[in-house]
């Protein structure tokens, strides 16, 4: 695991991601590995995984990706833009993300991510999202 990778591990605790459980196993300006055990704190009343434990998952790779694409003199950025297929579920074991900068530019940034089942390899969910990246405002 880099220092990179390790930075936003520690970056995630006492937050959402830290709270749900992520785990970050690589994060590079080209692609972002996160997973995330199936427990019951990950999962929706039915007994399903709930799809908001799938897009924070997801978000959450994509976001830390844009922090590793900042330019230097960006400040953050903000989601402002997402969209989630879910195609199926785990009741068990592990999910797994894989995401991918489609764009990195001087405003904006657009991410695809795929959440997959560890165990069966089974696509759970696609992911894309849009980011703005933020700026300090110039003195008046």
């Amino acid at each position: 695991m880099t220092d990179l990778t390790q930075q936003f591990n520690a970056r995630g605790e006492g937050a959402l991601p830290g709270h749900l459980g992520l785990v970050f196993t690589l994060v590079s300006p080209a692609e972002v590995r996160a997973e995330l055990a199936v427990k019951p704190h990950t999962m929706a009343p039915n007994g399903f995984l709930h799809a908001g434990s799938i897009v924070t998952l997801a978000d959450t790779a994509c976001g830390y990706g844009c922090v590793a694409n900042l330019p230097k003199e960006a400040n953050g950025f903000t989601t402002i833009e997402l969209k989630s297929n879910h195609l199926g579920t785990a009741l068990q074991g592990t999910i797994e993300c894989v995401a991918r900068p489609a764009h990195v530019g001087r405003t904006t940034q657009v991410w695809d991510a795929v959440v997959t089942h560890h165990d069966t390899g089974k696509t759970i969910a696609l992911f894309r999202c849009t980011q703005m990246v933020l700026y300090p405002k110039a003195s008046a």
